[in-house]
């Protein structure tokens, strides 16, 4: 959720953010209208309230024969005072609601536009030329069969579309992934963590994931739960309604777990294959820091991305997302696009975002105000990034892909496969 400090007193910054995003910038105005009203509905009801109160004094005060003309006036001022009551909560409750189906105050330089108007902010490799190599590459669902890595035939029997198998040295390699992943994390100084994959309604709320995008979410009714597409959710739930320290530095968490996908809309899009697909794992970076660190510290997980996917020595490129792209919470968000050479283009493998304080907003996280006396607490910001998940396996096979069917293993990944240097095809 955004401040309405902020729309209130920069509307046109709102405005122009929702007109970046593509979203409608009236909202705005009906935001300021709700308030002004809820505001001027509370004066009024507080003056009628210390009007009520003094009429009370007098009807303790008057004569046996002037009561009954007081206490018809106090009845009168009890009503107007419960209907401004009344207005002040119903305008009140409104302003939350129109400030709620605000998505996040995009940052000054993100590119305006929808998915195709991301900008390129750097390339890093040079993607194989397979042709001078003299073969044909194959996609990664043929090698991951011949290598006996991926079954999607058994997964489709056993889940129906979209899921898979991973076996033998599929499954190694994803845990060789994660695991290199979690190593890299706590060498910075992050706190792992094993994260719920079911979470209540106000926190998958609370973290931005059911105002735009409510569709693309599992939800058990029985239950009255979620399943999280990612660790994020239930990390930017750990500290709610929490005042936390942060006097030596951000609080980083990384988020081991499993995600769940519904893919609502993406009917005919990346149907074969483990690029868009219902369950997956992944490590989650999470930081709580203060606002004014965030973007230093946005920068931070962009380079723990990047140096996990040059461990994995894979061509690559970064783009900073559109705002029409980003998700409700984001601010900005970077992509890492991996290079995938049986489509020819770059796919996303990693993301990270910064959601300034809209997270922490809804979900009452707090510090107190270095700034400020008398205890004094101040939302806090949060930022997210991938640093590695199951989709990694299509870059990392096809772009490792050799002329005779194997597979070389980047040397970082190779302690946690057992030193096996190279994937060989299934006799």
């Amino acid at each position: 959720m955004i401040d309405i400090k902020l729309v209130r007193e920069q509307p046109d910054v709102v405005r122009r953010s929702q007109h970046a995003r593509g979203e409608d910038p009236g909202v705005v105005d009906a935001i300021l209208a709700a308030d002004e009203t809820r505001r001027s509905s509370l004066a009024q009801f507080e003056a009628a309230r210390a009007q009520q109160k003094a009429f009370g004094k007098q009807v303790a005060a008057a004569s046996a024969a002037d009561k009954p003309a007081l206490l018809a006036q106090v009845k009168d001022l009890a009503e107007r005072v419960k209907s401004l009551d009344a207005a002040a909560a119903a305008a009140g409750d409104e302003a939350a609601r129109l400030l709620a189906s605000v998505s996040n105050v995009v940052l000054e330089g993100v590119p305006a536009g929808g998915e195709e108007d991301y900008v390129v902010r750097e390339t890093v490799g040079t993607p194989r030329d397979f042709a001078a190599e003299g073969f044909e590459p194959l996609d990664h669902i043929t090698l991951g069969e011949s290598l006996g890595a991926i079954d999607m035939e058994r997964g489709a029997k056993v889940a129906g579309a979209r899921f898979y198998f991973l076996t033998g040295v599929g499954a190694r390699l994803e845990l060789a992934l994660l695991n290199l992943a979690v190593a890299r994390a706590v060498e910075a100084g992050f706190t792992p963590m094993i994260t719920p994959t079911l979470v209540r309604p106000e926190i998958m709320r609370g973290a931005g994931f059911l105002d735009h995008h409510s569709d693309e979410v599992y939800y058990l009714p029985a239950d009255d739960l979620y399943l999280t597409g990612t660790s994020e959710v239930a990390l930017s739930g750990y500290h709610r309604d929490e005042i936390i320290d942060l006097a030596d530095g951000p609080k980083r968490y990384a988020g081991w777990s499993a995600c769940y996908r519904r893919e609502a809309g993406s009917h005919g899009k990346d149907t074969k294959g483990i690029i868009r697909v219902h369950q997956f794992h992944k490590v989650e970076m999470f930081v709580y820091c203060r606002p004014e660190d965030a973007e230093a510290e946005h920068e931070r997980l962009l380079a723990m991305e990047r140096a996990m996917l040059d461990s994995c020595e894979l061509p690559y490129r970064i783009i900073d997302t559109a705002a029409g792209d980003l998700g409700d919470p984001a601010a900005r968000k970077f992509d890492c696009e991996g290079w995938v050479p049986t489509q020819g283009r770059y796919r996303e493998l990693t993301s990270t975002s910064n959601c300034t304080t809209f997270q922490a907003r809804r979900l009452g996280v707090r510090e107190r105000d270095p700034q400020a006396s008398g205890g004094a607490t101040r939302v806090v910001a949060t930022l997210n990034g991938t640093l590695a998940t199951t989709r990694w396996i299509v870059a990392i096979l096809e772009n490792h892909q050799q002329p005779d069917g194997t597979v070389r293993v980047p040397a970082a990944l190779q302690p946690y496969l057992g030193g096996l240097s190279v994937l060989e095809p299934v006799r």
